[in-house]
């Protein structure tokens, strides 16, 4: 199989080639023999990939260690699991997990578009295959490809980094993956909309669902991230501004701007030229994205690039597409002008408007943050470093206004709003916000960026519900329905605006656990088995923790374990019993690496009880079992608020999925269409 899927890969490359060929060719001169062909040329790279996917899992499953991305990402104990998620635990593997996503994404917009838009897919098909023929290029000639033989066969391979063996990594990247390969399909209609003129929002329309798709990957996938580093680094975080976690959130900040503000294309008939600008630069920035990850020219610990060959490919790849982007938009910058103005700074568009400033700004900040040592060092010679606080700094400002914007946005009045609108959308919120912030100040916070962070969330959740609310009370006057029953209906008849909303819940849910590590606190102390150590909570709770022992465990193990040292810590809360919580160190056989660290949490709604294993005081000592060597350095760390920020993602997950969904509404009038029907469409249709 693994033979057969080398051969798979190499029939791909010029299937793609002939394929992208002729669907230019195909929307050119309108031919539809050259357009069928085009498309079915995307089925067969299609197959060919899963065929070469397949023969990659066929390796790992039958420890082929001839193959170099098998010996350095396998051995014959690592477990099943990893063995199958090992296509994209490493570079080569990756790089063609992300052309086979591609590919089906490719496959799913031709089947479904069969009969339909036949006017964008010639070109459609043309740049989908001009994409999947760049992965190819990259696997076969940038020494990157998975089948690569070694010159001679060692017994066993270096196992997966053990770091890598958590379920969040196991579904971290192939999400982000998702993310980054679904935009493919907003970025095709884009180029077909600029190349053959059809640039009315017709191709926006028709990749709504792509871009909520690709969105809701993007984001959950984040967030998976940031859980793995959170539970698996053991240093007490989720977020650093590390490289490649900056290259995952530009293009979510680019993607989110584009949301926004095809609305206003969409309504107004404005921002036509700034829409198209957006849409092809969120695509650049997943291939940037990816070029960060693999070039090895950024020290990252995401990074598991070691060719700077591909940084050329990929660098003169970005170049083309850029400037065709902008020639293409050059030459139909007459087509794109905008139909409207902004009226008043006071409505609608202005606010999303904002919204998309600072998001683009925001997108530049961490950009130029993460490529200036990268500048640095080609300029002078000389690497400097940016850390947290420059992004800290320049970010929390603009997304402290964004999270206002969230409230703002959705209800102040299309064109000009008016003092009434004003006042009627926005007294109560305001009044809410302000009362948070006094009670919260009485109550003794004192960290003003958590304080503001709090109180502008009050607001904008104020907002939300009232908005509910009265959509719900409407409804239930009017339908004589049950509040319960009217709320389901309510989002039923118009999800996307309802999931919207849920989605914006998400989000301020999020920057309320975010602002909780004002108030995160760190202990340490050293302890023998049996002293008791209190750190107090923030909330004003006090943890007891008495240190029971550490045992360790000796000898090639699961996991290839050299050695694993067990600190058993009893919790007690206010005198309560709360279990007991365990923190390690491991060594493992096939890593020249510093022991890991694996922590242990207990989790509540309020907060983490965060415990680290920082350092045994004789660790000879306890590795030889010595009785008198149990003494270890152990942390402690309590961390508010922080599960807020994965309740958060769910309601983003949920409210995209709503919003993802055909309103009840659209529904039935796609079926009545379809069979003539003339009934009229039910009032509230969206």
């Amino acid at each position: 199989m693994t033979i057969l899927g080398e051969f798979a890969l190499w029939i791909s490359l010029p299937v793609a080639a002939w394929g992208m060929v002729l669907g230019y060719a195909g929307g050119r001169t309108l031919r539809g023999d050259l357009v069928l062909s085009a498309e079915r040329s995307i089925y067969a790279v299609f197959g060919l990939l899963v065929i070469a996917c397949l023969g990659v899992g066929a390796a790992f499953l039958g420890d082929r260690f001839e193959y170099w991305y098998i010996a350095n990402y396998s051995n014959t104990n690592l477990e099943l699991f990893y063995k199958v998620t090992g296509l994209w635990a490493g570079q080569r593997g990756s790089l063609l997990f992300w052309a086979v996503l591609v590919a089906l994404f490719g496959v799913i917009t031709v089947f479904t578009n069969r009969t339909k838009n036949r006017e964008f897919m010639p070109y459609v098909a043309g740049v989908l295959q001009t994409i999947m023929l760049f992965f190819i290029v990259v696997l076969l000639f940038a020494d990157v490809n998975p089948f690569e033989r070694l010159e001679f066969t060692p017994a066993d391979g270096r196992g997966l980094n053990p770091q890598l063996q958590n379920y969040w990594m196991t579904i971290h990247p192939p999400t982000l993956y998702l993310g980054f390969t679904a935009f493919t399909i907003p970025f095709a209609f884009a180029v077909a909309a600029l190349l053959n003129g059809r640039l009315d929002a017709r191709w926006i329309q028709l990749t709504r669902r792509w871009i909520l798709t690709s969105w809701l990957f993007l984001s959950v996938g984040i967030v998976f991230g940031m859980r793995w580093a959170y539970e698996e680094l053991g240093w007490g975080g989720y977020w650093f501004w590390d490289p490649v976690e900056n290259a995952s959130l530009l293009p979510w900040l680019t993607a989110t701007a584009f949301l926004h503000s095809i609305q206003i294309q969409e309504n107004r008939g404005m921002l036509k030229v700034w829409n198209m600008s957006l849409v092809l630069l969120t695509f650049l920035l997943t291939i940037f994205a990816t070029f960060l990850t693999r070039s090895g020219l950024i020290e990252s610990v995401h990074s598991f690039a070691q060719e700077l060959k591909i940084a050329y490919i990929f660098l003169s790849f970005m170049g083309a597409v850029l400037a065709a982007s902008v020639v293409l938009i050059l030459y139909r910058l007459p087509e794109l002008r905008s139909e409207n103005q902004i009226e008043s700074f006071f409505s609608r568009e202005s606010a999303f408007l904002f919204n998309n400033l600072l998001l683009l700004g925001a997108a530049f900040s961490v950009m130029w943050g993460t490529m200036f040592p990268l500048i640095s060092e080609g300029f002078t010679g000389q690497e400097i470093s940016v850390g947290p606080p420059f992004f800290e700094k320049v970010n929390f400002p603009i997304g402290l206004v964004l999270l206002a914007l969230v409230g703002i946005g959705p209800v102040i009045a299309w064109r000009r709003a008016t003092k009434r609108n004003l006042q009627k959308n926005f007294t109560i919120p305001v009044t809410v916000g302000a009362v948070t912030a006094i009670a919260l100040f009485a109550m003794g916070a004192r960290h003003e960026l958590a304080l503001v962070t709090w109180s502008i969330s009050a607001f904008v959740l104020t907002i939300i519900a009232t908005e509910f609310w009265k959509g719900t009370r409407a409804r239930a006057r009017i339908e004589g329905e049950g509040y319960l029953l009217a709320f389901f209906h309510l989002i039923t008849r118009n999800r996307r605006r309802w999931g919207g909303y849920t989605v914006h819940v998400g989000f301020v849910l999020m920057c309320i656990g975010f602002a909780g590590a004002g108030y995160n606190t760190d202990s340490r102390f050293n302890v023998e088995p049996g002293d008791v150590v209190e750190v107090q909570s923030p909330f004003g709770h006090m943890y007891e923790l008495t240190y029971e022992g550490l045992s360790m465990s000796i000898g090639r193990g699961e996991r290839n374990l050299l050695w694993q040292a067990i600190a058993t810590v009893s919790v007690r809360r206010d005198g309560e019993p709360q279990g007991v919580l365990t923190t390690e160190k491991r060594q493992y056989t096939n890593r020249d690496t510093q022991p890991m660290t694996e922590v242990g949490i207990r989790s509540i709604i309020q907060e983490d009880l965060y415990l680290i294993l920082s350092a045994m005081n004789d660790s000879g000592g306890a590795l030889r079992n010595d009785p008198g060597a149990q003494g270890i350095d152990l942390q402690v760390l309590i961390k508010p608020l922080v599960n807020w920020i994965w309740i958060g993602c769910l309601f983003i997950a949920i409210g995209t999925v709503i919003a993802l969904w055909p309103s009840v509404d659209r529904t039935r009038m796609a079926r009545e269409k379809a069979v003539g029907s003339t009934e009229p469409a039910a009032a509230g249709a969206d």
